[in-house]
């Protein structure tokens, strides 16, 4: 296959492909000053009413971060066998209407708090979320290392490969075969 190129000049190369790129470096022009209204030829005086003062508008209040729980049902719904496997599947279904549901438990969505521990307050996940990672984690207790029984006798093993394909040929990630 063979392909015929024609000698590249400054009119027919690429150059002018960049110009367009780069042209929005370029300094725009200084606008033109706006030309001066004519000046009135004569005032008159005319008796006019002068406007009613108008009071300032008042401030517009802050719009506060909306603070309120949302609530949601842990819900049992008793269903056909076809319906449980689309459910099991897709992760949602659709009942039929006038179905009584029975509410397991009514709990925040947010702060994932019973509705009667928290009914009046504000929701604790829109304000901080530390409760739910058990406080402040600087804070927290360091886990204790458990101790073995006193007639325990401790075997040193060999070392185990938990990273890279080494593990994963030697069933550290999957079931040995």
């Amino acid at each position: 296959m063979t392909t015929a190129t024609a000698p590249l000049s400054p009119e027919t190369g690429r150059s002018h492909l960049q110009e367009s790129l780069f042209a929005w470096l370029a300094p725009e022009p200084a606008p033109s000053p706006a030309p001066e209204p004519p000046a009135p030829a004569a005032e008159t005086k005319t008796l006019e009413e002068p406007a009613p003062e108008v009071p300032p508008a008042p401030p517009a209040p802050e719009q506060k971060p909306d603070l309120s729980h949302v609530w949601v049902v842990a819900a049992e719904i008793e269903v056909t066998p076809k319906i449980a496997r689309v459910a099991d599947f897709r992760g949602s279904f659709k009942t039929t209407e006038g179905q009584r549901v029975d509410a397991l438990e009514v709990y925040c969505k947010g702060c994932r708090r019973p509705y009667d521990e928290v009914r009046g307050d504000d929701c604790a996940a829109k304000i901080d979320n530390t409760h739910l990672i058990g406080g402040d984690q600087s804070k927290r207790a360091k886990r204790k290392i458990p101790v073995p029984p006193a007639n325990a006798r401790i075997i040193p093993g060999g070392r185990i490969n938990r990273r890279g394909i080494g593990a994963y040929v030697s069933g550290v990630s999957r079931p040995k075969r």
